[in-house]
């Protein structure tokens, strides 16, 4: 057997006593793409290397967008076929999300098994989400992708049923699997839904606290996680390798005595399937709920590759509905730039602000900046509370941090600054009736 896809969209390996040369990749993948211009297929080499699939080679079309049958014109399936007989690939990796038509005619005419990009993502997910949610999510996508390709998977099944208990109209068994497969994907809604409720109520909790959250966005492997794990002194799983983090993590962050919360977000990624960005629509919501983004990129990539990534982050968080929300530029990666490096990305993104989460580098001038953010949306107010609500002033002290109090005989004085949400709720102790301007 050598590489095909499963049920739930998993890629499998060749089993190792097929292998042709000892020590050799189970899995040879032969990239493909129609481009219309440039040859660069190193985004989809990373997904493959963190799937665990080695590339052997790779063939690129020029064309204006690809064939609607075969995705690549006659003549060049034809390269292929020869170029993949001596390369050893025992799959092609498309660089594109293919049609279940596309797919089947070029597994034919290749005599090869073919993944598109999609798949090698949801393969990705599939084995790097470890809570119960992020599971959920990937099954749903798989799901949903593959509902429309089990023809295409299965086509031994399509036949009726035969024998005793299997006469009269009959189900082919491709429609009783693509029935339960519906089924199973009303069920995972469901589960989603309770999941979803159940993040809503802690959202709920975070929100009467009032106090202000900051999402890390940006593409897949630009050091978010390293960033939360500096400035909050979480443990977050690191490795240099895409889609590492699925499950969003949320961690208080303290800053200049008032408390944030800090959370993580999946990474995106250039032709980011639908389906996950649907899947993932709960965890996604932190995104656009958040008071504040800091989007956050590798400085230390190529312009040209930086500028795409920034464009696939704007075009995600555009159709999440957060493409409003306020945000800051932070240009990760300080540390891998030289002085010349430095001065360009900085001339170029002059309201980014150059920072190292691996050394530490620039993180107080984030704070700064973070502060500063905040701070455009306080209001001064000034209170006086009863003695006998110390538990409001105690919950002052967790929103504001510092304050200044004065203990007089009718109660406690107190100037704070507050946002207006929250001002709003200690409108009946303010003196005079009236929060100070």
């Amino acid at each position: 057997m050598t590489t095909t896809r499963s049920r739930n969209g998993r890629l499998n390996e060749t089993p190792a006593n097929e292998r042709s040369t000892a020590g050799r990749a189970r899995q040879r993948a032969y990239m493909i793409a129609a481009l219309e211009e440039g040859d660069d297929l190193s985004e989809l080499q990373e997904l493959l290397r963190t799937a665990g699939v080695a590339v052997v080679g790779q063939t690129v079309q020029h064309m204006e967008k690809p064939h609607p049958n075969t995705y690549l014109g006659s003549g060049k399936l034809e390269e292929l076929k020869a170029a993949l007989k001596e390369s050893g690939a025992n799959v092609v990796a498309c660089d594109d999300e293919l049609s279940p038509r596309q797919e089947r005619n070029l597994e034919r005419a290749l005599d090869t098994p073919v993944v598109d990009r999609t798949t090698v993502i949801l393969d990705i997910f599939a084995g790097h989400a470890h809570s119960a949610e992020g599971k959920l999510q990937v099954e749903l996508a798989q799901l949903e992708y593959n509902l429309a390709r089990m023809r295409g998977l299965w086509t031994h099944l399509e036949r009726l049923g035969a024998g005793v208990g299997t006469r009269g109209p009959g189900e082919s068994q491709i429609e009783t699997d693509r029935r339960l497969a519906r089924d199973r994907i009303t069920a995972l809604r469901r589960r989603l839904e309770r999941v979803r409720g159940s993040r809503e109520t802690m959202r709920a909790e975070r929100a009467r606290a009032q106090l202000p959250t900051v999402a890390l966005v940006g593409y897949t492997n630009a050091g978010k996680s390293t960033l939360l794990n500096r400035l909050t002194g979480a443990e977050v799983g690191v490795r240099d390798r895409l889609f590492h983090t699925l499950d969003p993590t949320t961690r208080s962050y303290k800053l200049g005595g008032r408390d944030y919360l800090l959370t993580d977000t999946v990474g995106f990624i250039r032709k980011l399937p639908h389906q996950l960005v649907q899947a993932f629509g709960a965890t996604l919501e932190e995104t656009r709920l958040a008071d504040l983004l800091l989007h956050v990129v590798d400085a230390s990539a190529p312009e040209e590759e930086l500028n795409e990534m920034m464009r696939a982050v704007d075009s995600v968080l555009e159709e999440l509905g957060a493409d409003e929300q306020p945000r800051m530029l932070i240009l990760n990666k300080a540390d891998a730039l030289d002085d010349d490096g430095r001065h360009d990305v900085q001339l170029r993104h002059p309201r980014g602000l150059l920072v190292s989460a691996r050394t530490g580098e620039g993180l107080e001038a984030l704070g700064e900046r973070i502060e500063e953010e905040f701070e455009r949306r306080l209001r001064d107010v000034e209170l006086l509370l009863p003695y006998s609500e110390g538990g409001r002033l105690a919950e002052l002290h967790e929103i504001a941090g510092d304050l200044v109090r004065e203990d007089t005989p009718e109660g406690v004085r107190v100037t704070v600054r507050l946002p207006a949400t929250v001002a709003a709720r200690f409108e009946r102790y303010a003196v005079n009736g009236q929060p100070a301007s």
